[in-house]
């Protein structure tokens, strides 16, 4: 399903499908899904082959039986395990410490960020403008006039923006929406893609490191989404002189890009890669093959390099 691109929210997809109604909260205390219409989440990978119309019952059951083995479910736990009071000239408010963990393996890579209540609040504001159906069962923490900054009222809220983002990430069109990954991650991204714009590429990719994995999380359902910020990342480390890093980065975006060759990104990546290949010595003549090819099949007039693809990012 493709979806219209834009600076400054790449290769969205947007909200998959509606969710059919159902209990919210049992489904997060089991850790289960809430059912949606369409496709099942659980057959097939984005860019996979269809099954053909022309199939036997039989080739079709062989070929779903793949599809399932070749799928692995990502399911992430959320905990608020922190938080702290911030003071500032004009304005006094709390910051919740998130830490976001992938279940049913040890993860080395857990996501730790900073979110107030109003980054909450307007999560919750957007989320109601598409799904307000869908997390009508979602109990939001009510705004108090008095008492925010007592122990009582912090660890309360704790709990329950906790409680809160389990529920919205057991239901399956929201957690692949575009604001509830926004939430998680854009934060951080629009932060990073500043500092590449500003030249400043080891604070960049000090960010990068940390919220890719959870991007990647995030996006398992299209790993396309995350070709922006390992885009960023190659061009990080190249112009850090690294070679050798940006060229490992670079494969990761290819392999997320797979056959897109249409997308906006695929042109200008393989350009850099195989400048890349050429500098470290690497076999550049298959990567040049492979670019020409397909703006043969498919021609993609591109007239940015990859950097200045990438700082037009995150700008908003």
């Amino acid at each position: 399903m493709a979806s219209p691109e834009h600076p400054g929210s790449p290769g969205w997809m947007g909200p998959i499908a509606q969710c059919a109604t159902g209990t919210k909260q049992e489904a997060a205390a089991t850790g289960q899904d809430l059912p949606c219409p369409g496709p099942d989440e659980h057959l097939g990978t984005p860019g996979g082959p269809s099954p053909n119309s022309s199939m036997t019952t039989g080739e079709l059951q062989e070929y779903w039986r793949k599809e399932k083995r070749g799928w692995r479910r990502v399911k992430l736990l959320f905990e608020v395990a922190s938080a702290r009071i911030e003071e500032r000239k004009v304005s006094k408010f709390v910051m919740y410490q998130i830490v976001v963990i992938q279940t049913g393996s040890f993860d080395s890579n857990k996501a730790v960020l900073e979110r107030r209540y109003s980054d909450f609040e307007t999560l919750q504001k957007n989320l109601l403008k598409t799904f307000r159906e869908e997390i009508e069962d979602v109990v939001f923490p009510k705004k108090h006039l008095m008492g925010n900054f007592t122990e009582e009222m912090i660890s309360e809220r704790k709990l329950a923006f906790k409680e809160y983002l389990s529920l919205l990430y057991a239901i399956r069109c929201v957690r692949r929406s575009r604001e509830f990954i926004d939430f998680l991650t854009r934060p951080e991204l629009r932060e990073a893609f500043g500092c590449l714009r500003g030249g400043q590429y080891t604070r960049a990719l000090d960010i990068l490191v940390r919220v890719v994995p959870l991007q990647e999380k995030l996006t398992a359902h299209c790993p396309v989404m995350v070709v922006p910020t390992l885009c960023a990342m190659l061009v990080c480390h190249r112009d850090l002189e690294r070679p050798a890093e940006a060229f490992a980065v670079g494969e990761r975006a290819l392999q997320c890009l797979q056959a897109r060759e249409g997308h906006r990104y695929y042109a200008p990546l393989l350009d850099a890669m195989i400048r890349l290949a050429y500098t470290l010595g690497r076999d550049f003549i298959s990567l040049q093959k492979r670019l020409q090819e397909s703006q043969l099949r498919k021609p993609t007039p591109w007239g940015l390099t990859l950097k200045e693809l990438t700082v037009r990012e995150y700008l908003y």
